[in-house]
């Protein structure tokens, strides 16, 4: 019964576009214009022969924000919001746009995968992901890296997902899109501001309210601006956590992280900045998708601790090198915390 509905709300909701989100083989929808609709499949777009009107286009975008509580109009020209299904909608309108209204509809297909799930797709070993596993039973701080569409958040729904089931986990989000299957979870998103310009609610306030529940762990969907500084200051005071970042490598990644915390204030500088960041972050998994369309972690690299010019120290553990991994010089930092779960971490090394 309760796919039947699910059948007959996606075909009520998206008209037109039903057939595409039916189809688990399409991951993203994107319109540039009613006449130019566009599909991914496997990482690689197509152009559909799909032909719409401005309409039918407006009718599919108002009854799918129905179901948000999100608006879009002149006042406020972009719109981020979470599908009944798990997919998430955006929508940039003129005059913003030249002409038409741009629409995305990124479908979540994986999200409900675990590292071995993952294993079998190819996007890791079992060794690495026997790793990931302990490092984030350990409790170790983990920040995954990647481009747009390279499986940061599949990655992190993954790891969300082996965190043991006693621990009290927090969501943070612009829009909901993790799902961590576990017994203890609250999940928090963003707030836009209302008609009158008040009632916003950022990811920086999310955070901090998120330190008053309680936490055994808190889980940022995404980092993109000066939530960074928030961020870093909960992991700072020994509290284990998670979140993605778009980047081009790890040491890029480092990079940003860096920086995005100067957007809280000029009072904020990289001499307070480089420190925190070293001891704030323990791993980084980096996720990249080939011109395949193939997507698999392309490097871990580690933290030292350390830090010099202004510089977190980094060393790569784990790199991909055309049909196989290379390991690389570095260590996993903080092996009390491996002796503490009971994991001989020197000893697995040496397998």
């Amino acid at each position: 019964m309760n796919s039947i509905k699910e059948s007959m709300d996606i075909e009520v909701t998206f008209g037109p576009l039903a057939q595409f989100m039916r189809d688990d083989t399409v991951e993203e929808i994107w319109i540039n214009s009613p006449e130019r609709i566009f599909i991914a499949r496997a990482g690689k777009s197509e152009l559909t022969n799909l032909l719409l009107t401005s309409v039918e286009v407006h009718n599919i975008v108002e009854r799918a924000l129905m179901w948000s509580g999100r608006r879009l109009d002149l006042s406020h020209p972009f719109v981020d919001a979470r599908m009944p299904d798990g997919s998430r909608l955006h929508v940039t309108i003129p005059e913003i746009t030249a002409e038409h209204w741009a629409i995305n509809i990124r479908k979540h297909l994986l999200r409900h995968l675990n590292l071995t799930d993952l294993i079998s797709r190819g996007v890791l070993t079992e060794k690495i992901a026997q790793l990931l596993k302990h490092s984030v039973h350990a409790g170790l701080n983990i920040l995954v890296s990647g481009a747009t569409q390279s499986g940061k958040t599949t990655m992190l729904n993954a790891l969300a997902s082996s965190i043991p089931v006693s621990e009290r986990v927090i969501t943070i989000e612009e829009v909901f899109e993790l799902k961590p299957n576990l017994p203890d979870v609250v999940q928090m998103q963003t707030r836009s501001a209302n008609l009158q310009g008040t009632g916003e609610i950022p990811l920086r306030r999310l955070i901090k309210e998120s330190l008053r529940m309680r936490p055994s762990r808190i889980i940022v969907g995404e980092v993109r601006e000066a939530e960074a500084l928030d961020l870093l200051i909960a992991l700072n005071s020994g509290l284990p956590g998670m979140g993605t970042l778009h980047a081009n490598s790890p040491k890029d990644a480092i990079i940003k992280l860096q920086t995005l915390p100067l957007l809280a204030g000029e009072n904020i500088s990289h001499k307070f900045i480089a420190p925190t960041v070293a001891a704030a972050i323990d791993l980084i998994i980096h996720v990249q998708m080939d011109q395949s369309g193939k997507r698999r972690i392309s490097e871990i690299a580690a933290l030292t601790g350390r830090y010099e010019n202004d510089r977190p120290e980094i060393e790569s553990l784990w790199k991909w090198n055309i049909d196989h991994y290379v390991r690389g010089l570095g260590t996993l930092p903080k092996p009390e915390k491996f002796a503490a779960i009971g994991f001989p971490l020197e000893s697995w090394w040496n397998k």
